[in-house]
């Protein structure tokens, strides 16, 4: 049998998919793509904006389009929430954001004998942490460890507590294991990654802190780089920051989640932390890992949101003047209590603050690879763009070398400019 597999929204997910293609390819049955003709086609869904979910319905409508007689599978966050919303796509196996392996048997099932299956389970009832391989099936030079699973923060604007369930950690042992069984087969760099990272180890027994996972990573695994997904403000402490400043191995990248550089915004989500204490994340990071790179998540127009408010971010993210940023327009997700707060913004409110936060942030984002003009950078190499190598510094910043075949290798470049989306290098 073949199965092709198309994946919308965030790394889990992409993680997810990744594990699914392994365990396919393990029972005996081959992966193809969404531009062939196959057996089945799975597709695994995000949820966390409205939109995603107008995103998840269009490639949905358009596999069973393009594909009348196969079988079709969707899973992932839309499904946990809304399956009702599913009725009349013509979908043949419903599956959620757990039991991954029970939902491929299914599809496999249903491929035999033509059955519609459910695989969904309650997620706020779940306790226990999925294990899934880890890596990919291409030749990825960078892999995903995924650690955690769940959430309890509960922010107004998010489902994902839902969809997701409570907060599941990957026991110590078997993190490592997949660790080292990843560095065997030839990754030279491991993203540590998961729903809500810095709630790693809450439910395990004596509630270890996330530091000692990385700790352990990355003294057991000298030569791998590794890299921190999204971390909440709070656990960046002085004592997180020694620990990790003893870790050569360990990348001097940080995506510290922050949605708002308002407090009155903020305490309107729901978040745990207010400007004072990220800024104090955001300084301790920077005294501790000089040069190190502080990426950021920016929600615009939120419900409420005067223009007061919002000029209050700007200033706020000048002041952390992060390496990059993600923003976003504030988008309703029904089930949530953000959806039914009151001064819900227009679109084109929602577009222009927008506009003007995405200006500040390529201005801050400039300034920072500016700095890296001159110095020299240790790039892992990943792919070819035309007549450059590609890949990425420790800080994640994308750097160009004219090409020489350098897949999967680690170099010293020397940085010269900026260069399209990133740095433009010569291998020393």
């Amino acid at each position: 049998m073949k199965i092709a597999f198309y994946t919308l929204g965030c790394k889990v997910n992409q993680y997810e998919t990744q594990a699914m293609e392994q365990l396919l390819v393990e029972k005996g049955h081959e992966v193809g793509t969404f531009q062939e003709a196959c057996d089945g086609y799975i597709i695994n869904t995000c949820s966390v904006t409205a939109v995603a979910d107008k995103k998840n319905r269009a490639v949905i409508r358009r596999c069973r389009r393009e594909h009348p007689d196969a079988v079709i599978g969707v899973c992932g966050c839309y499904p946990q929430h809304a399956s009702k919303a599913l009725e009349g796509l013509g979908i043949d196996v419903i599956g959620g954001s757990a039991r991954r392996e029970d939902f491929l048997e299914q599809m496999l099932t249903a491929m035999a004998s033509g059955k519609p299956e459910n695989t969904l389970d309650a997620a706020l009832r779940r306790r226990s942490f999925e294990v899934l391989p880890a890596g990919g099936l291409s030749g990825r030079t960078r892999a995903m460890l995924k650690v955690q699973d769940g959430c309890v923060n509960f922010c107004t604007y998010c489902i994902i507590p839902y969809t997701r369930g409570p907060v599941r950690s990957a026991p110590l042992e078997l993190a490592l294991e997949q660790a080292e069984d990843l560095e065997s087969q030839g990754y030279r760099e491991l993203v540590i990654t998961g729903i809500e990272i810095a709630s790693w180890g809450a439910d395990l027994p004596g509630k270890p802190k996330l530091s000692l996972l990385i700790r352990e990573i990355c003294t057991n695994l000298p030569k791998m780089r590794v890299r921190l997904g999204s971390l909440e403000p709070r656990i960046i402490t002085e004592e997180f920051c020694r620990e990790l400043s003893a870790l050569p191995n360990l990348c001097p990248q940080f995506h510290l989640s922050m949605q708002s550089g308002c407090d009155t915004v903020l305490a309107r989500m729901g978040r745990k932390y207010n400007t004072a204490r990220y800024l104090e994340s955001v300084e301790l990071l920077k005294k501790t890992f000089p040069d190190c790179a502080i990426t950021t998540d920016m929600i615009v127009a939120f419900p409420g949101e005067t223009e007061e408010e919002f000029q209050e971010s700007l200033a706020f993210i000048r002041r952390c003047a992060f390496a990059d940023m993600h923003i976003f327009p504030y988008s309703r997700r029904p089930g949530t209590p953000a959806d039914k707060m009151a001064g819900q913004l227009s679109n084109a409110v929602k577009e222009d603050r927008s506009r003007r936060a995405i200006k500040v942030a390529e201005e801050m984002a400039e300034a920072y690879r500016k700095k890296l003009i001159g110095t020299t950078q240790q790039v892992l190499f990943e792919e070819a763009d035309g007549a450059y190598d590609t890949g990425h510094a420790p800080n994640y910043m994308k750097v160009y070398v004219p090409s020489t075949g350098l897949h999967n290798e680690v170099r010293l470049v020397q940085i010269t400019d900026i260069f399209k989306d990133g740095l433009l290098g010569q291998c020393l």
